[in-house]
């Protein structure tokens, strides 16, 4: 469809027209012209305009949970879609957290075939091993050819290092990314917190920081030595940063990003045994919190994610020990970034961080405001303030801590694939 966005100011680090106020036609689902004032060349063509309005490429989450197929009550392809588009995301990608898994070529085609002409991409990221049981690697040549552009185990941390090796030097071959979550599970030793002084008072088995931060040495290793890319998957803790700085100098290929909610969530939430906050990485502390941020300034984290993950009341609602981990936050990521982040980082950084390096990393068409290309577009507000309540939530699950918080920033539309529609 066609539509003339008026008065925008275009957030585009990589377009002659970043930090500029200016009309956009788009013709055919592409960038047909871009300037200062674009009259309308029909009555009843379509214009968009609103006040303080921002335009940016796309918003995209590199790591999101539909549930679809297997775990429909939690969520489907198509509440999922709803919940990233009411977010002002134009594509996902979503986690082999399904059952049956996305370790095959069949299963990655069917998530292909079922998300076909939607305005949200939807890339579905592979098991890097077999039922994500972590021990026999999957056919990862057949599964790039079908469409997986990464291969992840997710919050299953590859604890076998030959595996990881081997997978490493695989996807050399089939130009795929290996994606890690570093979490030695036996020094995490199936705690359900972080290890501090209020997992003492509370009586909860605590998960160290180190458990985190000795995988993060082995992954980078592992990376120097395979010299293929790596990308480390929710990171939490200060010293996590300081590795992944330190490889990055040596120019060793690895990536990283961070869970929305460890970047300004904490572990004194849990006080009261709140099960809404209990999550995989834990909330660290405060420390933990300034250092990723600064780490987002810096570059050494390459994107946010809203790390969606749907859960039903039955494995939420229950003592905390057995709670499912896991926060529903496509709809809020932007107005909690909005709210905690922007006050921190520029704008611009954080466009950087939700639309341009996910799309980066991952090798896939880069998203460009120029005339003459694809238009996949993100339309917000970035200084608009809402409260976010029951109502604006599409997912199917409601997991959420932030019913009733007021919010700053909003996502307005997407344009993509040849449609638009409000959010």
């Amino acid at each position: 469809m066609n539509i003339l966005i008026k008065s925008a100011k275009i957030i585009d680090p990589n377009s002659k027209y970043h930090n500029k106020i200016m009309d956009i036609y788009i013709k055919n689902g592409n960038i047909e012209k871009i300037a200062k004032k674009i009259t309308p060349s029909k009555k009843k063509e379509r214009v968009f305009s609103a006040e303080n309005l921002h335009l940016s490429p796309g918003w995209f989450d590199l790591h999101v949970n539909f549930g679809e197929p297997g775990h429909e009550h939690k969520e489907t392809l198509e509440t999922g879609s709803k919940a990233a588009i009411s977010g002002g995301f134009t594509g996902v990608m979503i986690m082999p957290n399904t059952n049956p898994r996305l370790d095959n070529k069949t299963t990655i085609e069917f998530i292909k075939n079922s998300v076909k002409k939607n305005i949200l991409d939807i890339l579905p990221a592979g098991n890097l091993t077999k039922n994500g049981e972590g021990d026999e690697i999957v056919e990862m040549h057949d599964m790039s050819k079908a469409g997986c552009c990464a291969f992840t185990d997710d919050k299953n941390s590859i604890n076998r290092t030959d595996v990881l090796k081997i997978a490493m030097l695989y996807s050399k071959d089939c130009n795929s990314l290996v994606m890690n979550y570093p979490n030695e599970k036996r020094m995490a030793n199936a705690g359900h917190m972080h290890e501090g002084k209020i997992s003492t008072s509370l009586g909860l088995k605590g998960i160290p920081s180190i458990a985190e931060e000795i995988m993060v040495n082995r992954d980078i290793s592992l990376c120097k030595y395979t010299n293929s890319r790596l990308h480390l998957s929710y990171l939490s803790t200060k010293e996590s940063i300081k590795k992944v700085r330190n490889a990055k100098r040596r120019s060793i290929k690895v990536s990283a990003d961070v869970a929305l909610h460890n970047l300004f969530l904490t572990d004194e939430k849990l006080n009261n045994f709140d099960t809404r906050y209990k999550v995989m990485p834990p909330l660290r502390n405060k420390t933990d919190n300034k250092a990723l941020i600064k780490a987002l300034k810096d570059d050494t984290i390459d994107v946010i994610t809203s790390d969606h993950t749907p859960q039903d009341e039955e494995h939420k609602k229950i003592e905390f020990n057995n709670a499912a981990n896991g926060i529903i936050g496509l709809e809020t990521a932007f107005g909690l970034l909005g709210k905690y982040i922007l006050p921190e980082i520029e704008l611009t950084k954080l466009i950087e961080k939700i639309a341009i390096n996910p799309r980066k990393i991952l090798q896939i068409r880069n998203i460009n405001i120029e005339e003459g290309e694809k238009a996949n577009i993100t339309l917000f507000d970035p200084d608009k303030t809402w409260k976010f309540t029951k109502k604006d939530i599409k997912s199917k699950s409601i997991n959420t801590p932030f019913i009733g918080e007021e919010l700053k920033g909003k996502a307005l539309a997407i344009y993509n694939n040849n449609k638009f529609q409000k959010c």
